[in-house]
Formats: C-alpha cells, sequence, structure tokens
C-alpha cells in the first residue's frame, strides 16, 4: 500500500502517514529498489490502534503507547493503558467527591452579614480538624476568613464555613491543595442548584465517552498484539507510492 492509499479511509493525508512513522506511531516501513515506502495490512492495523488510542489517552500517550509496542516493550505499554484507566477511575471519583462538597453550596439563613462570625476553634471543632490546618488552607488561598477588630482573630463567615467543608470533603477525597484551589473556584461559581446539576450532568457525559473511548481503544491494541505476535504484516504488497 502507498501512504494515499492506507490514509484515504481515515481522511488522513500521505503526509500524515510518513510523518506517524517517523514518529514511531507505525513501525518502519520496507523500500522498494527505488526507495518508496511499501505499507503492509501491520501498518494499517498500527493506524487504527493510534487513532483509536487518541480519543481515549490523548495524543502523546497514544503516541508513547505505539512506540513502545512498535519496539517490544509490551508491559510498559500495556502499563500506560493502565495508567489511563486509573486516571479515568479518579475523575469518576473526582466527580463524586465535587457532587458531594456541591451539597454545601446551598444558601441558608446563615447568609446573612447579621450572622454571628465562627472562629477557628469553632469551625475546626465542627469539622474535626486541628485550627492548624484551617490555618494552612488559609495559607494556600483557600480559606479567606475576616479579621476581628482590635484583637485580630480570624472570624469565619456562613461563606467561609462552606467553603472549609468543600476543601474537607476534598482532602477527604485525596486532593493535594493544589489541586483543590480550581475545583473550589468552580464550586463557587455554580449560581444555582440547576447550573450545578447541569454542570455534573456534562462533566458524566463527557466520562462516559472517555470510557466507550478506552474500551474500543483496548479491542484495537488487542488485535494490533495479535498481529504483532503473528508477525501480521502478510498479505501482498500493494503499488508503490
Amino acid at each position: 500500500m502507498r501512504p494515499v492509499d492506507l490514509a484515504r479511509p481515515h481522511g488522513l493525508s500521505g503526509q500524515a502517514v510518513r510523518n506517524y512513522e517517523a514518529a514511531g506511531i507505525l513501525p518502519a516501513a520496507d523500500r522498494t529498489p527505488t526507495g518508496y515506502r511499501r505499507y503492509t495490512p501491520l501498518h494499517a492495523a498500527a493506524l487504527r490502534t493510534f487513532l483509536a488510542l487518541v480519543p481515549a489517552h490523548g495524543h502523546a500517550t497514544a503516541r508513547r503507547i505505539m512506540t513502545l509496542l512498535n519496539t517490544g516493550a509490551t508491559e510498559e505499554a500495556l502499563t500506560a493503558v493502565d495508567a489511563g484507566h486509573a486516571e479515568l477511575l479518579a475523575d469518576r471519583r473526582t466527580l463524586d467527591a465535587i457532587e458531594r462538597a456541591l451539597a454545601e453550596l446551598t444558601p441558608g439563613p446563615a447568609s446573612s452579614p447579621a450572622h454571628r462570625a465562627t472562629t477557628v476553634g469553632a469551625l475546626a471543632h465542627r469539622l474535626g480538624l486541628r485550627p492548624a490546618t484551617l490555618r494552612r488552607w488559609e495559607r494556600a488561598g483557600l480559606l479567606r476568613p475576616g479579621r476581628e477588630r482590635g484583637t485580630g482573630y480570624r472570624t469565619y463567615t456562613a461563606d467561609d464555613v462552606r467553603d472549609a467543608r468543600i476543601v474537607h470533603q476534598l482532602r477527604r477525597s485525596g486532593y493535594l491543595l493544589a489541586q483543590i484551589a480550581p475545583l473550589l473556584d468552580e464550586l463557587r461559581g455554580a449560581t444555582s442548584p440547576d447550573s450545578a446539576s447541569a454542570a455534573i450532568a456534562e462533566r458524566r457525559r463527557r466520562l462516559h465517552t472517555r470510557a466507550l473511548a478506552m474500551l474500543n481503544a483496548s479491542a484495537e491494541t488487542g488485535r494490533y498484539l495479535g498481529v504483532l505476535d503473528g508477525g501480521g504484516a502478510g498479505g501482498a504488497d500493494g503499488p508503490a507510492e
């Protein structure tokens, strides 16, 4: 097969196929005596596998998996696949943690400015934490308590308490402080239960789509391994490029 023969069914250009070969995504092609590339069913299987891996694992990881497979580093390639599935599971757990944290965003009567602020000790006791933990979260920019006039003591409004509960929930789910900051900003931006529900539904849809892509990629990878194990370059050569 010529590069264009390999590329056309996937809406690619012949140059894209040559680039994939140069990057190690496709095995090195044999050459005719005049230097033209000759692609085989092995290369067609490699291209199908790579194109299935991209939506499942991203371009960089898909490229790494293919280069590992093509150089015989099968265990390393499968480890990279496993890491992608573990990441998907972590994303699902992230979404669950966000959903639980969003439950803390429901405003209550304590949102009134007249409500008496909570002290660091009282809040720490309520959450089962040490005051030092709340101060560390503050230094990380996750909490923004006010200060009492005269004494300088920290005071936590209802919104501050809500944020502390969110941080506490995400920390219990294994998040690092640096990971929590963007999530907290997103949660603060949920202006209503409807907007929060819509955001969660969209995230779940994306996870579902990625999970299906991973299933397809795993199937293609398994078929490609079978071709590699069987030497699968068989079949008559098509016309040279």
